[in-house]
C-alpha cells in the first residue's frame, strides 16, 4: 500500500491530471471548480509538467478549445462546474460526436435561478445526453484514481469517447481526505503515451465535423450511440485492470450490505457515505435495509442494476436535482425505466433532496426507509416527494 497523503481533493485531482502528463489544459475557474484549474495553472508555470495552459475568457471557448488540441492528438484536460457546464453545453456535443477523447472533471453545482454555488447534480443531469462517458465519484480517493481511469478509458481505441468524472461540490473538492497516490513511475506503466489514431494533420487534410443532411445524420447517431453502449465492456475490463494493479475495486452499481435486504437505498455520489453510516445503524437495530450506489451514468448499467436489485421488495432512489414537470428526479426517472421489463422488480420510491448546498443527514435517510415502504405499497399523491421541505 502506498502512503496516504491529507491533501484537498480538488489538488489532489490536479495531481492525477500532473501525473497522467496531460498536454493541454483550457480552462476557466468558477466555482467550486477553481482550485482544480488553479493548482493546474500554478504546475505549468513552475515548471512542474510540460503542458500548454490556455486561461480561456470563457467555458464555451474551454471546450472549443480543447477540441482543437484533442484534435491534434493532444492529451487534454479541463474542468467546470454548474453555470459553466452549461456555457459549454453545446460543445459538448460536439467533442462526443467527433470521438475526441477529452477528460473534464466535473465539480457539481445547483444551476441558477436563484444563483446559487453549492453542490447538488443539476448541472449532472443536464449533461446526461451529450454523449459522453459519465462516472461519479464518492470520496477523494475514488476522484484521483478515477481522473487516471478516464484518460485510460477515453483514449482507447475501441472508445474514443470523452469522458465526465463527477465530484459533488464542496463535499468532495473543498474538503481534506487521506488519499494514497501512485508514484510517476506507477502511472506510467497503466497509462501509456496517448496514441490518438485520427489527428488532425495538415499533411494529410480530412474534414471532421462536417455539414451532414437528413441521408446521412441517423447513421451517424446510430453509430454514436453503438460506440457508447460497446465502451461499458471496455470500462468494466480497465476497473479490473486497475484492480490488479493498484487494489482498488471499482463497479457500475456497488453494493453495500444488500444481502438479504428488503429495502434498498440508492445514491449518486457524495451522499452514500452518510447513506452506509445509516445503513449501519437500521442493520444494527435489526432491519433489512441495503444500499446501491451508482457509480456509472453513462453508459447506463442496465444489467448492474437488474442484477443488483436482487430480491427487494423497495428500492428507493435518491436524486439530487429535480426534474420539473417530470416524475421526480432523474435518477429514479431512469432507474425506475430500466427496471420496468422485469418480470419481478421491487417498487420504486423516488425522493430528492440536498438541493442548492443543503445536506441530508443519516435521520433523513432513515426517515426515507421508513417512509418508503409505505408510499411503495399505497401510493402517494404525486409521483415523488420533495424531502425535508421546511413548512
Amino acid at each position: 500500500m502506498g502512503k496516504k497523503i491529507g491533501i484537498e481533493v480538488s489538488l489532489a485531482i490536479a495531481e492525477a491530471a500532473k501525473l497522467a502528463n496531460v498536454d493541454v489544459i483550457a480552462a476557466y475557474p468558477i466555482t467550486p471548480q477553481t482550485h482544480i484549474v488553479e493548482r493546474m495553472a500554478e504546475i505549468v508555470a513552475n515548471g512542474e509538467l510540460d503542458a500548454e495552459y490556455i486561461p480561456v475568457e470563457s467555458e464555451h471557448s474551454a471546450m472549443s478549445a480543447c477540441l482543437g488540441s484533442s484534435g491534434v492528438g493532444a492529451r487534454t484536460f479541463t474542468a467546470t462546474a454548474g453555470q459553466g457546464l452549461e456555457l459549454m453545453h453545446e460543445v459538448l456535443y460536439v467533442a462526443s460526436a467527433m470521438r475526441l477523447p477529452i477528460v473534464m472533471i466535473v465539480a457539481n453545482r445547483a444551476l441558477s435561478s436563484p444563483l446559487n454555488v453549492w453542490g447538488d447534480q443539476s448541472d449532472l443531469m443536464a449533461v446526461r445526453d451529450t454523449g459522453w462517458i459519465q462516472m461519479i465519484c464518492e470520496n477523494g480517493q475514488e476522484a484521483f484514481d478515477t481522473t487516471l481511469l478516464a484518460f485510460r478509458i477515453a483514449e482507447d481505441h475501441r472508445v474514443l469517447l470523452p469522458v465526465m468524472v463527477h465530484c459533488d461540490g464542496f463535499y468532495l473538492t473543498h474538503v481534506v481526505e487521506p488519499i494514497e497516490f501512485l508514484s510517476q513511475e506507477e502511472v506510467n506503466r497503466y497509462l501509456p503515451p496517448i496514441d490518438y489514431p485520427l489527428p488532425l494533420n495538415p499533411d494529410k487534410p480530412v474534414t471532421m465535423g462536417a455539414f451532414a443532411p437528413s441521408f446521412i445524420y441517423t447513421e451517424a447517431k446510430k453509430a454514436q450511440e453503438v460506440n457508447i453502449r460497446n465502451s461499458k465492456k471496455v470500462i468494466t475490463e480497465h476497473w479490473a485492470e486497475f484492480a490488479k494493479m493498484f487494489g482498488r475495486h471499482y463497479h457500475a452499481v456497488e453494493k453495500y450490505r444488500t444481502e438479504g435486504a428488503k429495502t434498498l437505498l440508492m445514491t449518486l455520489g457524495s451522499f452514500g457515505e452518510t447513506a452506509m453510516t445509516a445503513v449501519d445503524k437500521m442493520r444494527s437495530e435489526g432491519q433489512e435495509v441495503g444500499l446501491l450506489k451508482l457509480r456509472l451514468w453513462r453508459p447506463f448499467p442496465f444489467e448492474e442494476l437488474r442484477e443488483a436489485v436482487g430480491n427487494a421488495e423497495t428500492l428507493i432512489v435518491v436524486d439530487r436535482a429535480l426534474s420539473f414537470g417530470g416524475p421526480g428526479g432523474p435518477a429514479f426517472s431512469e432507474v425506475r425505466s430500466a427496471l420496468y421489463s422485469l418480470k419481478t422488480h421491487p417498487k420504486i420510491v423516488g425522493f430528492v433532496g440536498g438541493l442548492g448546498g443543503r445536506d441530508l443527514t443519516v435521520a433523513e435517510f432513515e426517515g426515507m426507509v421508513k417512509k418508503g415502504p409505505g408510499i411503495a405499497n399505497t401510493g402517494a399523491e404525486n409521483e415523488f416527494e420533495m424531502f425535508g421541505v421546511r413548512e
